[in-house]
């Protein structure tokens, strides 16, 4: 069975993280719930119409319609950290220093900053600054 969709509110909190990979630039918004989980999420590339760009729109809407109807943050984690295509490299985030892909690297900002053994270890606070 599947779980009945969790709306987000019409106006609601976000956070947007500019990021690169290699050359290929982008910013990733997360879209939250009043409580502060991720409830949607949106990559735009700087090459826009590129197929890169289109591929993420795709599993950006994927990805958000995945967790709206009850996936878990940290099982939607495993599901995509390390999957492995271009573009791939050196990033701009301290915090993640090499990705195998976006759909990777999107996978473990979403792990260092939401999954739940970092927050309870007390890492919440100034857990945007990467």
């Amino acid at each position: 069975m599947i779980d009945a969709r969790q709306s987000l509110p019409v106006t609601r909190d976000s956070i947007t993280h500019k990021f690169s990979i290699e050359r290929h630039e982008g910013y990733l918004t997360i879209g939250l719930y009043p409580d502060g989980r991720p409830g949607e999420i949106f990559i735009k590339m700087s090459k826009e119409g590129s197929t890169i760009s289109g591929m993420c729109q795709a599993f950006c809407r994927a990805f958000s319609l995945a967790i709206q109807h009850g996936l878990s943050i940290r099982d939607a984690v495993a599901r995509f950290k390390g999957m492995r295509f271009e573009p791939m490299g050196m990033t701009s985030n301290e915090a993640i220093p090499e990705t195998s892909s976006i759909v990777d690297y999107v996978a473990r900002y979403l792990e260092l900053h939401f999954c739940e053994s970092r927050r309870a270890s007390g890492d919440a606070v100034g857990r945007f600054s990467s």
